[in-house]
């Protein structure tokens, strides 16, 4: 602390004061799954209620159009709850993004639903982790960022989306907007229990194949059929020959048929992709509409794909480097010894960095077993990270 100045030192000390246990306790305590759109609402309520006490324009933002394969093999829409949008000083002349999501994984009929206080230092619960823990310390940082002298140079967006744990389909567009023109984007995922950063990242892509074939009868006139899930079954077998040193493919479920006297007419594929360089999307991409229409012709049936890359891999490049470089000393200044290392997990962080922003998206709070009945967050983090928060953003503003 010694290292620090006036500002930063009282800067740190207002982050840490800010209540946030009390409010990761209650926001917590709403179940917020990305399907739960009641519970979304009241989550972002409250986020507003919270955020709103931060200077700038505040709104809530309807999701884009969003549609999934139905179990006809149609796509159909599907609803997300909005995103809360928070703008300040846009015209100043450091601009940043802050980014998070209150959506969680567990659904409104989940059995893991408490907070609780496991010892003096573990609190339990839906999402203190990932991510309503980082959300507080996020606003904590931000209000003490506020109180400094360096705030009217200051200009930034929040942005917090109902749907990152499902892809941020609804949102990705609104993330890259807003990711324009920032000098660098702070998001608030959890780092691990002993305060490692994620920092590559591979990409995503998330794909539906649809197989409609034609039904017959399975022993009088199989020959009339078009069996749409060997066409599926072969779809799946040459797309697993996709995997590279640079992409991994999972084809992770075929569903389709019926009973065993029926040719079946329809088969849907869910396949995953985790590619670790743009180089393996726009080779994969490419290979899997070539394999598709092949086997369509050789087995006399449609097939249809749906879905994309919608997280392109995010390495570490000279801004990012640099971005670490700035929170690492703002953590040696701190007393906290801050690594990171490459991940196979995907989040916004991906999104932004596809955007050319340089971004860290493990600001949040040490926590573990994430996605889990386990989920845990570490207290003692909650003041650690804001002040680390608070102190990288006033460095990032003094250098500018």
């Amino acid at each position: 602390m010694e290292r620090l100045n006036t500002t930063e030192r009282d800067a740190v000390a207002a982050a840490a004061a800010y209540p946030m246990l009390t409010l990761t306790e209650q926001w917590a305590a709403i179940n917020s799954g990305t399907r739960n759109l009641p519970g979304l609402k009241t989550m972002a309520e409250q986020l507003a209620e919270r955020f709103g006490t931060l200077p700038g324009a505040l709104t809530m933002v309807a999701p884009d159009r969003v549609e999934r394969v139905g179990s006809d093999g149609h796509p159909v829409a599907l609803d997300h709850g909005h995103h809360l949008h928070l703008a300040v000083r846009p015209d100043a002349p450091v601009r940043m993004l802050f980014t998070g999501h209150m959506d969680t994984v567990y659904p409104v009929d989940h059995p893991f639903q408490q907070v609780t206080r496991i010892d003096d230092n573990r609190l339990g619960g839906p999402g203190v982790a990932d991510m309503k823990g980082g959300l507080a310390v996020l606003l904590a940082a931000l209000h003490a960022v506020e109180a400094s002298p360096l705030a009217d140079r200051f200009g930034y967006d929040v942005l917090i989306n109902s749907d990152e744990e499902t892809g941020s389909a609804s949102s990705a567009a609104l993330i890259a907007r807003l990711a324009a023109g920032k000098v660098a984007a702070l998001t608030y995922e959890p780092a691990l229990p002993d305060g490692t950063l994620a920092g590559a990242r591979g990409g995503t892509g998330n794909f539906t194949i649809v197989v409609r074939g034609r039904s017959a009868h399975a022993g009088r006139n199989p020959e009339e059929g078009r069996n749409a899930i060997v066409a599926a079954a072969r779809i799946t077998l040459e797309l697993n020959q996709l995997a590279a040193d640079d992409i991994t493919v999972n084809p992770a479920r075929i569903d389709g048929g019926g009973p065993n006297n029926v040719v079946p007419d329809l088969a849907m594929l869910q396949v995953n992709f985790r590619p670790r360089a743009l180089a393996a999307i726009e080779r994969t991409g490419p290979a899997m509409k070539v394999i598709a229409e092949r086997i369509a012709a050789e087995h006399d049936v449609r097939v249809a794909v749906h879905g994309s890359f919608n997280r392109p891999p995010k390495p570490i490049d000279d801004g990012a480097a640099a971005l670490f470089e700035t929170v690492r000393g703002a953590g040696a200044d701190l007393g906290l010894s801050i690594g990171w290392r490459a991940t196979g997990g995907v989040c916004d962080g991906n999104n932004i960095a596809a955007a050319g922003v340089p971004v860290v998206d493990t600001m949040g709070v040490r926590g573990g077993a994430i996605h889990s009945m386990d989920e845990y967050m570490l207290i003692d983090s909650l003041a650690e990270r804001a002040g680390l928060s608070a102190l990288t953003i006033l460095r990032i503003i003094g250098a500018a």
